[in-house]
């Protein structure tokens, strides 16, 4: 990969930046219909949709799982279900660019963790920072204290998955994707089905809520997956650091979200703090490799 055509790495760039804005627009459109689905009947549109184009893109049937594999995809499941739960009751009461940043914080933590490099932890001491400042005690009192801690929550549910998603990768392929959603959709289905009943299937509903599924799931696969192939996996890590940022700028488009400087400044640290973490641990893989 380091001897990759230049243009085939701008390609990759494109494909990666247009995969996290088709997320987060999907995230913003989700939101919208909160006032009708409530956050859990949106999660649950969201995944049910996801796990539907899911199995026809990876056809999971073709290998059903071992029983080696099954505990790991059951993990996974449960773990992207709780996750996209708690993020979507995030968004109930923050902004769509703070909620993902403090997210973000997830896979920032398990890069650091990774790594074990004293000086990786100054990149986790300024994402707190960033994030402490959002503290009513600190003088953020404009942020609601139940949707951080579920934006946390999902942060600590992101760490988690990326942990079960590789061990669930390893014992069934790619495949497993597909079947933890599965999981994933039978754990949130009875909470939207509570919260939102017969408004699931009103065809307006079901028609935003394939969207969503196709804007958060099938569009930004497809392009990650061929991104991955073009460019450095440390280049394409760096790139998601820019997610929060995309997070705000849609949020800010499609609901009028507008932030103060005190989030904008939340946001920042943790795309700084991100994008070093990913540098940083991909420095001390190559020196490791080297040796």
């Amino acid at each position: 990969m380091p001897n990759a055509p230049r243009s085939q790495i701008l390609l990759a760039t494109l494909m990666v930046v247009a995969g996290m804005i088709s997320v987060q627009v999907g995230a913003s459109i989700a939101k919208s219909l909160f006032p009708v689905a409530g956050p859990s009947g949106t999660v649950a549109l969201r995944v049910v949709f996801s796990t539907i184009i899911l199995w026809a893109m990876l056809r999971p049937w073709r290998r059903w799982p071992s029983r080696q594999a099954w505990p790991w995809l059951v993990l996974y499941g449960v773990v992207l279900g709780t996750m996209n739960l708690c993020f979507y009751q995030a968004l109930k009461t923050l902004p769509l660019g703070l909620a993902v940043a403090i997210e973000f914080t997830g896979p920032m933590a398990v890069a650091i963790l990774a790594s074990r490099r004293l000086a990786d932890f100054l990149w986790i001491g300024l994402a707190m920072a960033g994030l402490a400042a959002l503290l009513p005690a600190t003088g953020g009192a404009g942020v609601d204290p139940v949707g951080l801690a579920f934006a946390l929550a999902a942060a600590v549910c992101w760490a988690l998955y990326i942990v079960f998603a590789k061990r669930a990768g390893e014992t069934y392929g790619s495949s497993a994707a597909a079947v933890g959603s599965v999981v994933a959709a039978m754990l949130v289905l009875p909470f939207g089905v509570a919260q939102a009943g017969a408004h699931l299937l009103e065809p307006h509903i079901l028609l935003v809520g394939l969207g969503v599924g196709l804007l958060s799931s099938a569009v930004p696969y497809s392009l990650e997956m061929v991104a991955l192939t073009r460019m450095p996996t440390k280049t394409f890590s760096i790139l998601m650091s820019l997610e929060p940022a995309l997070g705000a700028l849609a949020g800010l488009v499609v609901l009028n979200e507008r932030l103060d400087v005190r989030e904008w400044g939340a946001i920042l640290a943790v795309m700084i703090a991100s994008a070093g973490a990913a540098l940083t641990a991909h420095r001390a893989e190559a020196v490791a490799l080297r040796d």
